[in-house]
């Protein structure tokens, strides 16, 4: 589990004060899902430039340059690649027909298999998430086709952002969650993995009052906005059933039992959200199925608040002793 932040300022009446407070509020409501490393990036003068470090974010001072037009940003819970080597946090760098910076919410499961299958460059960065960046290079392009291409090759679960040297942002929502924020009258667009990481983070800079829409964003869009704030779209097929297939796939014939399978895979993969093990369990002994809890794991805040809510009810102890 991580996060995604955001933002991008069309019109560029927006103060860098103002802006820099808001890059530093959002990095640091977004701790609510990652405290092992931060990290951003803009582009200044055409190229990208990636500021991280193995940090929680309320200890980096983010400080893009007056005139940044967009901000690109990452929290980490590692799950793979240790944060303590820098190379190994969001976002990173990456070329193809043009520079471009990529940050990942998610866990994918087949980058070892793609690596050999796809013959991609070996590197030191140890973290799944770098094998997009690899296949976006592999196809020589950054558009909407070769990030679809990615999108459907890898498995997993995830929503991808990608920022090119042009001051374009995409979107790539896959099935972890994503907030968009559209504030016309200012010419800003703000975005972040979930609406509390937005609302923590706009409350601290007094954006709240401000009008704004919701741009609504589903599993398999991917969105554009360009330097002018003009939206495109496109899609991939999103394949969900792929994000069980490598952790499963030691099982011969797993789909014959694949809810008692299910339910094991959710207490594996606890570590990789953060999430006790134990709320897990309580969890489906309270009678959520693995299907409903697997869809809660990409909102910590919502597995908290749910085992905080069942814990607190007046027949709770009744409750314990009938399991």
């Amino acid at each position: 589990m991580c996060a995604l932040f955001g933002w991008l300022n069309y019109k560029h009446t927006m103060s860098h004060k103002v802006l820099k407070k808001l890059t530093q509020a959002l990095a640091n409501a977004a701790e609510e899902r990652g405290t092992d490393a931060a990290g951003i990036s803009y582009i200044r003068d055409d190229k990208v430039v990636i500021y991280k470090r193995p940090k929680p974010a309320h200890k980096i001072r983010f400080n893009a340059p007056d005139g940044t037009t967009a901000i690109m940003g990452h929290t980490r819970l590692t799950t793979q690649g240790n944060q303590k080597f820098n190379f190994n946090n969001h976002p990173f760098y990456g070329h193809a027909d043009k520079e471009f910076s990529f940050a990942h919410n998610g866990v994918l499961y087949n980058d070892v298999e793609l690596h050999k299958e796809k013959n991609l460059p070996d590197t030191h960065i140890e973290t799944d998430s770098y094998v997009a960046v690899q296949l976006v290079e592999l196809q020589g392009k950054l558009d909407f086709d070769s990030l679809k291409n990615m999108a459907e090759t890898v498995q997993g679960n995830f929503t991808f952002t990608v920022l090119d040297e042009d001051n374009s942002l995409y979107i790539i929502k896959g099935s972890n969650p994503m907030c968009l924020l559209h504030f016309e009258m200012l010419g800003l667009y703000v975005y972040a993995s979930t609406e509390s990481i937005m609302k923590n983070a706009l409350r601290k800079v007094n954006m709240l009052s401000f009008l704004y829409t919701r741009i609504e964003t589903a599993h398999g869009d991917i969105i554009k906005i360009d330097k002018n704030g003009t939206i495109t779209r496109s899609e991939f097929e999103g394949k969900e059933d792929f994000r069980y297939a490598s952790f499963m796939g030691y099982y011969d014939n797993w789909e014959d039992d694949y809810y008692n399978q299910h339910e094991q895979l959710l207490l594996d993969m606890c570590n990789c959200y953060g999430i006790d093990e134990n709320d897990v369990i309580l969890l489906l002994d309270y009678g959520y199925s693995a299907d409903e809890i697997e869809d809660m794991l990409c909102d910590y805040s919502l597995i908290t608040d749910t085992v905080k809510a069942i814990k607190d009810e007046e027949d709770y102890d009744d409750f314990l002793c009938e399991i």
